[in-house]
C-alpha cells in the first residue's frame, strides 16, 4: 500500500510557474509507475502526466512543453514543474501511483489532491 500526500499547489498570474510535490509512503515506491491528474468540477479526471520506473514520461497534449513530470526514488517523491500557466489549468492536482502497460496508466492509488488556480 502506498499512502501519497500532494503539496505545493496554490494561486499564480497566467505566465507564472509552479512546482507540485507528492510524497509517497511505503518501500515499494520505486515499483510503481506514478502519475499527475487534474480535475475540476463537474468534469472527469483527466491525465496530466506520467512517468515510468525506468522513467519514461508522456504528457497530455495540453501540457506539453509546458509541464514536466519527474520522481526521486531515494526520496520517495514525484513532481510536477508547472510553466508558463494558463487560466484553462485552474483544478485540482491529483498524485497516483499505479501501473502502466498495454500502453495505458492504470491508477491504483490517489492523494487528496492540491488546488491550483490560475488567474489575475
Amino acid at each position: 500500500q502506498v499512502q501519497l500526500v500532494e503539496s505545493g499547489g496554490g494561486l499564480v498570474q497566467p505566465g507564472g510557474s509552479l512546482r507540485l510535490s507528492c510524497a509517497a509512503s511505503g518501500s515499494m515506491f520505486s515499483f510503481y509507475d506514478m502519475a499527475w491528474y487534474r480535475q475540476v468540477p463537474g468534469k472527469q479526471r483527466d491525465l496530466v502526466a506520467h512517468i515510468t520506473r525506468r522513467g519514461d514520461t508522456n504528457y497530455a497534449d495540453s501540457v506539453k512543453g509546458r509541464f514536466t513530470i519527474s520522481r526521486d526514488n531515494a526520496k520517495n517523491m514525484l513532481f510536477l514543474q508547472m510553466n508558463s500557466l494558463k487560466p484553462e489549468d485552474t483544478a485540482v492536482y491529483y498524485c497516483s501511483a499505479g501501473q502502466y502497460s498495454n500502453s495505458a496508466y492504470c491508477p491504483a492509488y490517489w492523494g487528496q489532491g492540491t488546488q491550483v488556480t490560475v488567474s489575475t
